[in-house]
C-alpha cells in the first residue's frame, strides 16, 4: 500500500507490503480495502483465478497493518481445505475441481450491505463442461448472501465456505433493469450497448441509420487480425441458444466476406460466411473455421448462392453447435459438420483467456476496407434455465 497525496497528485514514499495473503494458495491478486466500525478490512482474491480461486479477508487496527487472517479463510471458494501452491504459477490448477459443486472457479469478490442491514457479495465463478473442464461461457458472475458474525468478520449466510448456485433474495423493492431484446430489428437508430467488438468500438464500423431498419457492417481486416477487426458480438449467455440474422451482401472480389460467427478470440472462431468463389465463379457460401490458430475452409459446404437476401442461423446445443441457411426464413438447410462447442473456452484456447464465447455479424473486406454488408436484424434466443451445462 502506498499514501496518496490529493493535493500534490502524488505518492507519498513508496509502497509497502502490508498482506501476505489468507491462505497459502497463493497468486494473491484484487485487493480492496473497507472500513467498518473501527476496522480496517483487506479482501483478496487467492489461488489464482481457475479451479483453487477463492476468496479471503484479514482485519486490523489500523490501516498500515498488521492485518489477521480471518481464522476461516477462505471466506467463499468452490474447493474447501487447505492447498500451498505459492510456488506454482499457474492460475488454472484443474486437479481442484470439485464436482461437487456446480459453480467452480469461485472468487475475486465486492460485497455490498443494503439500506436493511442485508450483506452480498459478488464474485467471479465458471460453469464447466465435465469431464473437459472447459467454460464455454468464460468468466461469469455470482452471488452470495452474507453475515457479520458477532465477533466482526463476514461469513456466509448458511456458514459454509461453499459457493451456491441459489441465494435467498433481498427484501428490497425490486428495481426493473432492462434486458437486451431477443431480437433486435436495428429500428431504433442507436447500437445497443450489449453489442462487443474486439479492441475497438463497434460504431467504428456499425452504422444503424445509413438504412433505416438495418445495421450496415463496413468490412475491415481478416478476422485473425489483432488490428481493426469487424465482429458485432454478444456475450453467450448460455449453451443452449439459437442465434439468427438476415442479411444483404455482393461480394465483389474473394477478398469480401460476411456472415455469422461464434468468436472465442482471433485464433478460435468458426464462421458462415458468404464471399465471392473464384472456383464457381459467382457467390458462394461456407464454413471457415480457425482452431488454435489452425485454419480449415470446409471446402464440401461450399454452395453457390443468389444475390439476394439470405437468413443464417446458429444453433448451440450443449455440447454440439452448427450452421443453417434459408432463402425465405422458414425453412432452414442445414450447412457444414456439427462444432464442438467445449473448445470454445479458456482451457482449450492456447492464445487467449478470460473472455468467454462471444457470436455475432461480421464483415471483411481485405483490400479497400470499404465494402459492407446490411443486416436486417440479429435475434438471439437462449434458454437460460439450465444450471449444468453437462
Amino acid at each position: 500500500m502506498v499514501e496518496y497525496s490529493p493535493e500534490k497528485k502524488q505518492i507519498i514514499g513508496y509502497p509497502k507490503r502490508i498482506w501476505h495473503g489468507g491462505t497459502d494458495r497463493g497468486c494473491i491478486e484484487a485487493p480492496h480495502l473497507t472500513k467498518r466500525d473501527s476496522l480496517y478490512y483487506i479482501m483478496c482474491a487467492e489461488g489464482g483465478t481457475g479451479y483453487n480461486h477463492c476468496v479471503t479477508v484479514g482485519r486490523a487496527d489500523h490501516v498500515w497493518g498488521p492485518y489477521v487472517k480471518d481464522p476461516m479463510n477462505p471466506i467463499v471458494t468452490s474447493v474447501p481445505g487447505e492447498s500451498n501452491e505459492r510456488q506454482d504459477p499457474d492460475h488454472l490448477k484443474p486437479k481442484y475441481y470439485n464436482p461437487d459443486s456446480i459453480l467452480q472457479k469461485s472468487g475475486h469478490a465486492s460485497y455490498v450491505e443494503t439500506q436493511l442491514g442485508e450483506v452480498y457479495l459478488v464474485h467471479l465463478c465458471a460453469r464447466p463442461f465435465a469431464p473437459e473442464l472447459r467454460c464455454t461461457l468464460g468468466r461469469e458472475t455470482a452471488i452470495q448472501k452474507m453475515m457479520w458474525t458477532e465477533d466482526g468478520w463476514l461469513r456466509m449466510a448458511d456458514g459454509s465456505n461453499i459457493a451456491k448456485e441459489y441465494v435467498e433474495e433481498s427484501k428490497l423493492p425490486e428495481y426493473s433493469v432492462p434486458k437486451p431484446p431477443d431480437m433486435d430489428d436495428f429500428d431504433s437508430g442507436e447500437l445497443g450497448n450489449w453489442y462487443y467488438a474486439p479492441r475497438i468500438m463497434p460504431q467504428s464500423f456499425a452504422d444503424v441509420k445509413v438504412r433505416t431498419g438495418y445495421v450496415r457492417i463496413r468490412g475491415q481486416e481478416a478476422r485473425t487480425s489483432l488490428n481493426r477487426v469487424s465482429i458485432l458480438a454478444r456475450k453467450l449467455t448460455s449453451v443452449h441458444a439459437r442465434i439468427t440474422t438476415k442479411m444483404e451482401f455482393l461480394p465483389e472480389v474473394h477478398q469480401h466476406s460476411a456472415g455469422l460467427i461464434m468468436y472465442y478470440d482471433n485464433m478460435n472462431y468458426v464462421n458462415l460466411r458468404k464471399y465471392y468463389s473464384e472456383t464457381l465463379g459467382r457467390s458462394a457460401i461456407s464454413i471457415i473455421r480457425l482452431e488454435n490458430g489452425e485454419k480449415t475452409e470446409f471446402l464440401n459446404s461450399r454452395t453457390a448462392v443468389e444475390d439476394c437476401p439470405i437468413y443464417m442461423r446458429l444453433t448451440i446445443n450443449g455440447r454440439i453447435s452448427y450452421f443453417e441457411w434459408s432463402y425465405e426464413g422458414v425453412t432452414y438447410k442445414r450447412i457444414g459438420k456439427e462444432f464442438d462447442t467445449t473448445k470454445f473456452s479458456d482451457e482449450y484456447c492456447k492464445y487467449g483467456e478470460f473472455t468467454g464465447s462471444m457470436v455475432g455479424l461480421t464483415c471483411a473486406d481485405r483490400v479497400k476496407h470499404q465494402h459492407y454488408a446490411d443486416f436486417d436484424f440479429f435475434e438471439y434466443v437462449a434458454d437460460e434455465s439450465s444450471v449444468s451445462i453437462e
